[in-house]
C-alpha cells in the first residue's frame, strides 16, 4: 500500500500560481514589464524577482527547516530591505519568472512527496511566534494572490489602459 501523501488545497494553489501569472504577462511588452508605474512601486520585473527571490530565499529555506528540524527558529524577511539593497533592480523579467518556474515547481513536487503529519509540524518567527507547516503554505498562497493582483495591475495600468482611447472616460 502506497504511503498517505500531503493533500491540501492549498498546494493546488501554489501549483497554478506560474500559469496564472503566464496569462497575465501574456501581452506585456518588455518595456512595459521593466517600467514602474511611480517610484513608489515595483515594476512587473521587479515583483518577478522578488518571487523568485522568496520562493528559494525564504519559503524553500524556511520548508527545508521545518522538515529537517524539530521546531527551528525561522529568520524574518524584510522586502523592504532587499528593495533598498537593489536585490530586484535590474533583472530580466523572463529570467526571473523562468526562474521562478523551476523553483516553484521543484517545490511543489516536495510538498507532494509529504506525509500528512508533516502539517502539522511546527516553527518558530520571531515576530508571528510559533506556527505549524499548514500555516505557513496558507501565508505561501496568500503572499502569491498578493502579487497576482499587483501584476494583474500593473498589466492594466500599462498594457490596457493606454490603449483604450477615449473609453477611459467610462471605465
Amino acid at each position: 500500500m502506497p504511503a498517505k501523501q500531503l493533500e491540501l488545497p492549498v498546494i493546488e494553489q501554489l501549483a497554478a500560481t506560474t500559469e496564472i501569472l503566464r496569462s497575465l504577462m501574456a501581452n506585456v511588452s518588455e518595456d512595459a514589464a521593466l517600467s514602474r508605474p511611480n517610484p513608489a512601486r515595483w515594476s512587473i520585473a521587479e515583483v518577478l524577482e522578488h518571487l523568485s527571490h522568496v520562493e528559494g530565499n525564504m519559503f524553500r529555506v524556511r520548508l527545508d527547516q521545518i522538515m529537517d528540524s524539530d521546531n527551528p527558529t525561522v529568520e524574518s524577511y524584510d522586502q523592504e530591505e532587499h528593495d533598498a539593497a537593489g536585490t530586484y533592480a535590474g533583472r530580466d523579467p523572463e529570467e526571473s519568472f523562468a526562474h521562478f518556474e523551476e523553483q516553484r515547481e521543484a517545490n511543489v513536487e516536495y510538498l507532494t512527496t509529504l506525509s500528512p503529519e508533516a502539517a502539522s509540524r511546527r516553527a518558530n518567527h520571531p515576530v508571528a511566534g510559533a506556527f505549524p507547516l499548514e500555516e505557513m503554505l496558507n501565508c505561501w498562497a496568500a503572499h502569491d494572490l498578493s502579487h497576482i493582483r499587483q501584476i494583474a495591475e500593473l498589466a492594466r495600468d500599462t498594457t490596457f489602459l493606454p490603449a483604450m482611447g477615449n473609453l477611459k472616460k467610462v471605465l
